[in-house]
């Protein structure tokens, strides 16, 4: 649940960049610690579930929009279709990257027992 908000609202961040992009260079600061955020909750969900590749991807969006050491300055065409290109991997995790649900406690009577939880 909590990676599924991280995602939101990265892709909602980077959506009002978008189309606010006269002004975007005033809130950077503030987008890349969002993103930068984002990606890694999302580099733990992939490690998770074991999809290193997306894993790697991610990592790269977290240092592409890092907060420390700015990559990239948000203004000109060439950034506004970086941040826009952004979006695209967020969108495509929300449906490819699910966490299974956690299992409930073994029985003591069935050993071999796979019910989930409610």
């Amino acid at each position: 649940m909590v990676t599924k908000i991280a995602k939101w609202i990265c892709i909602a961040a980077l959506l009002l960049t978008v189309g606010f992009w006269p002004s975007a260079v005033n809130h950077q600061l503030l987008l890349n610690v969002v993103v930068c955020a984002g990606a890694l909750v999302i580099v733990m969900q992939a490690v998770r579930v074991k999809e290193y590749r997306w894993a790697v991807g991610f990592i790269a969006l977290a240092l592409l929009f890092n907060p420390v050491l700015p990559v990239f300055r948000l203004s000109g065409g060439l950034q506004l279709l970086l941040v826009a290109a952004c979006i695209m991997p967020f969108a495509i995790s929300l449906s490819y990257l699910k966490t299974e649900p956690l299992l409930s406690i073994p029985s003591i009577t069935n050993r071999n027992s796979k019910s989930q939880s409610l």
